[in-house]
């Protein structure tokens, strides 16, 4: 039981600031708000709705884990949820089993600030951390929150991380073996990494590549992989140097790994929809360099080290995509579909070998013309169903 104790109390730090970072990430989130897909339709059924909302739901936080705890000079229970402010004692009560907190003696309290002010930047070990190296992290990182509070123009969130030195301690929570903390951790890089080019590449520097990638290619809770998945996507697109080294670290096999993974097939729709945006975002980059009529923009070529579609086809995705349009669900239907446009191709004699993917399409062509009867009864010319109806004909007519 000791050692129980003295290992929460090691905990109890990393949890505070990863609880004080999500909390200012929250904010950068749900102000600067993307849909994890990029893939919509204006007209949705209330089913659909009901699974965005549980999607959204997913990936932003319970706002228990956000109420801070304010702490006394006499020990009192730690409920669940509870951030714990910085400066505070955390203890297992060994005849209840609680953790307990107090606020810190005042004089020991200056102590673990004193020299706080000498500089934003963190001054800590980045590989490993104490329970002191992340008292002062959370310390500084407050201290520049309160200090630019006062500005007219509110501070970037996600730019914080990178001011105060915590992104790289975020970045490390995601070899942390506690499954909360990891999963806090990928959520806050999500946030941050989300159009925002700056952290992106300290981001990729400090490692965040690899290790997302390993937490998706090893046994974590379905939760777990969710969170880092949304960082993975955040992080590749619109990034065409991340992509080239998504490929290199062997991304792809990663993702298909995890698509094939029993109990993991929630995933299978975002991994095609990160698969879509990575193709269709390249495509959009030469349409952008040709209309402006530029022959070799940086981007542009950075863009073609990206070797995605062959990279595709090598891992069998073709088939693997095929194989999704069998999912019952309306919304994953359209996705598949429009990533099955995207790759036709790279992918159309893969199609054309594959006879389970046409009885498909023609039991979904079926399917939807009755669908799309029905709005047209209700007075919707070219509805939803008409949309996907007109998607399948058109896959049709090319793999003929």
């Amino acid at each position: 039981m000791p050692h129980q104790g003295l290992l929460l109390f090691r905990m109890a730090p990393l949890g505070m600031l990863l609880g004080m970072l999500m909390t200012s990430c929250f904010t950068f989130c749900l102000s600067h708000k993307n849909s994890e897909f990029a893939l919509t339709n204006p007209e949705e059924s209330s089913t659909k709705e009901t699974e965005r909302k549980e999607t959204t739901a997913e990936e932003e936080l319970d706002p228990k884990v956000l109420e801070v705890f304010h702490p006394t000079h006499e020990w009192q229970a730690l409920r669940p949820g509870h951030a714990v402010p910085a400066g505070s004692h955390v203890r297992l009560n060994l005849q209840t089993g609680a953790r307990e907190v107090k606020l810190q003696d005042e004089d020991k309290l200056r102590n673990n600030l004193k020299g706080l002010k000498k500089g934003k930047r963190l001054d800590i070990n980045t590989n490993t951390y104490t329970s002191q190296d992340l008292k002062s992290a959370l310390a500084k990182f407050k201290e520049g929150a309160d200090m630019d509070s006062s500005k007219e123009d509110k501070m970037d969130n996600a730019q914080d991380l990178l001011s105060f030195g915590g992104l790289q301690v975020v970045i490390n929570g995601l070899n942390s073996t506690e499954p909360l903390l990891k999963e806090y951790a990928a959520f806050v890089l999500g946030a941050a990494f989300s159009s925002n080019p700056k952290v992106q590449v300290e981001a990729i520097e400090g490692g965040a590549l690899q290790k997302l990638l390993v937490v998706l290619a090893t046994e974590q809770s379905l939760t777990a992989k969710k969170k880092v998945l949304f960082a993975l996507c955040s992080l590749l697109r619109h990034f065409p140097y991340a992509q080239q080294q998504f490929l290199k670290l062997g991304g792809l096999q990663v993702l298909r790994s995890l698509v094939q993974e029993k109990g993991m097939e929630v995933l299978a729709v975002r991994v095609v929809t990160l698969l879509y945006d990575l193709v269709t975002e390249k495509m959009f980059a030469e349409e952008e360099a040709e209309l402006m009529r530029e022959t070799s923009p940086e981007k542009l070529q950075q863009y073609r080290q990206v070797h995605l579609l062959p990279g595709l086809q090598e891992q069998g995705w073709c088939e693997i995509t095929a194989h999704l349009l069998a999912l019952p669900e309306h919304d994953a239907r359209e996705k598949v579909l429009q990533t099955l446009g995207a790759l036709l191709a790279t992918c159309r004699d893969r199609y054309r070998q594959d006879p389970q993917l046409n009885r498909t399409l023609v039991t979904l062509q079926a399917e939807y013309q009755a669908l799309a009867a029905l709005e047209l009864q209700d007075g919707e010319d070219e509805g939803y169903f008409w949309e996907l109806l007109g998607s399948i004909n058109s896959l049709l007519k090319e793999l003929r």
